[in-house]
């Protein structure tokens, strides 16, 4: 079952919302993914909005996937 959330200017970026939840601020890009998103700002958010969570996993790595340093 998917945990959704709610989420407003205040909670700053997915980076913050992922490292609350998902335990690693890095996997933003998760959260991001599922929500139809591309930006991790949320300072745009005036209201409440709705974000679905994936599930935790700790297998993952950091980072998002596909991009090199």
């Amino acid at each position: 079952m998917a945990t959704t959330i709610r989420v407003t200017a205040a909670d700053i970026s997915l980076y913050h919302v992922a490292a609350r939840w998902l335990g690693d601020a890095a996997q933003w890009w998760r959260i991001a993914q599922l929500n139809g998103m591309v930006d991790p700002d949320l300072s745009g958010f005036a209201m409440p909005v709705g974000l679905v969570l994936p599930a935790a996993d700790a297998s993952l790595g950091s980072g998002v996937p596909g991009v090199t340093s």
